[in-house]
């Protein structure tokens, strides 16, 4: 490792970090020790100001885009270059924790400060990003600012995307945008050198091999799909069985034919009802409809493609007497990372002797939209017990800096190529 590299590894704080962090979990912090921060809501907001407080604060560069990204800059000799990018995002599922997303953001900042600090005069300029709504807690589908900056995702469909409550999400993006005022307006794609995004696992496989680096090889192909089963209503006393359309008894018998179908010995795959809505919920009526989610998931490309088909014909042919509607609502491949990403992040994990391992990303990311434009890959670090999208979510702020550590031996190696 260079020298000028290893000072900047050595100037990254665990506890400046960690203060970070617990800084911006107080918006939309929740009695339990939580985080409820929702896309561009106003806890998003005071997220995204605070941000880019310590942005100004360093004099660091700083844009945003249609979709709402931001970008903090660090120029390098070659100004105009396409930059090394990382990031990761800022929004939290209602009930989510304080490091799902956040640490890419604020540890991606936290090696852009180190480096900083270090004097390190980089080749390429270094970008740490803030994607827009990753989760799709508020606004569906997720993962929206990257999938939009890639062109996975027209802008103009993520603009007339409405929430629970009739917003339209064109109109919070407004006031979001207006709120945080007077940064430069990007277009996008613009190209880009490389992406590392750092994360917390949000599974239990470092923390119980006693690992602290997971080389991430790639993510798992993700389908979700709405299934809405129409009955009809029917008095409860008088209907005879053998006549009823019962929707919420052909709701279960689908999905335990779905079941069925994604039986695994190798506990492989990913399949799981999020979403489960019974109406009209009278106690003395036969339920006319059902609505259910489905959120299937496996990284292997050929069993993931012939099953995410299969759903749909499973779903028709359990309906008995009952229609069935199926609309797929996201389809992303399984998604394999640059190899030479991943010996970058192996060999930086090696030289400060923190113990690593390859695994897949049983997680969706925003990783996997920018795959398909640069070279990419992702750092994971360690969850007490693999709880994730759960205010009990909990990271040790030694393993948060060591992943940090990686980032910044591997940003700096990548700017420098």
């Amino acid at each position: 490792m260079k020298k000028k590299c290893l000072e900047a590894v050595k100037a990254v704080s665990d506890r400046r970090l960690w203060n970070r962090i617990m800084e911006m979990a107080e918006f939309g912090a929740t009695s339990a020790g939580g985080v409820n921060r929702a896309a561009f809501s106003s806890e998003d907001i005071e997220a995204r100001k605070l941000l880019i407080s310590w942005a100004r604060e360093l004099g660091f560069m700083l844009s945003t885009d249609d979709i709402g990204n931001i970008y903090v800059r660090r120029p390098g000799k070659l100004y105009d270059a396409p930059p090394v990018l990382t990031g990761s995002h800022l929004d939290s599922q209602p009930k989510g924790g304080k490091f799902d997303g956040a640490y890419g953001v604020l540890g991606g900042f936290e090696a852009l400060e180190a480096i900083e600090r270090a004097g390190l005069e980089t080749k390429f300029p270094i970008e740490v990003v803030a994607w827009s709504n990753e989760e799709g807690g508020r606004f569906q589908p997720g993962a929206m600012g990257s999938a939009v900056f890639s062109g996975e995702y027209p802008l103009v469909e993520a603009l007339n995307t409405m929430d629970r409550d009739g917003e339209r999400l064109s109109d919070a993006l407004s006031e979001t945008l207006g709120a945080t005022s007077g940064l430069q307006k990007r277009k996008i794609p613009f190209d880009i050198t490389g992406y590392l995004e750092a994360h917390i696992e949000q599974g239990p496989i470092l923390e119980n091999g006693n690992h602290t680096i997971g080389v991430v090889s790639g993510v798992q192909g993700l389908c979700w799909y709405r299934i809405e089963v129409y009955g009809e209503e029917a008095h409860a006393g008088t209907a005879p069985l053998k006549n009823r359309k019962d929707a919420l008894k052909t709701a279960v018998h689908i999905i335990a034919a779905l079941e069925e179908q994604m039986a695994d010995d190798t506990d492989t795959v990913r399949f799981t009802v999020g979403r489960f809505e019974c109406s009209p919920g009278a106690p003395s009526t036969v339920p006319g409809k059902v609505l259910f989610t489905v959120d299937f998931r496996h990284p292997d490309r050929h069993i993931f493609e012939e099953t995410v088909n299969l759903i749909p014909k499973i779903c028709k042919a359990s309906a008995g007497r009952c229609r069935v509607d199926v609309e797929r609502l996201t389809y992303t491949e399984p998604i394999a990372f640059d190899s030479n990403i991943m010996n970058l992040v192996r060999d930086s994990a090696n030289a400060l002797r923190l113990s690593n391992i390859d695994m897949v990303s049983g997680a969706g990311h925003d990783a996997m939209h920018i795959a398909p434009l640069c070279p990419s890959g992702m750092i994971f670090v360690p969850c007490e017990k693999g709880i994730s999208h759960n205010e009990l979510e909990n990271a040790t702020p030694t393993d948060l800096a060591d992943g940090v550590r990686v980032l910044v031996a591997s940003l700096t190696a990548l700017a420098d190529t």
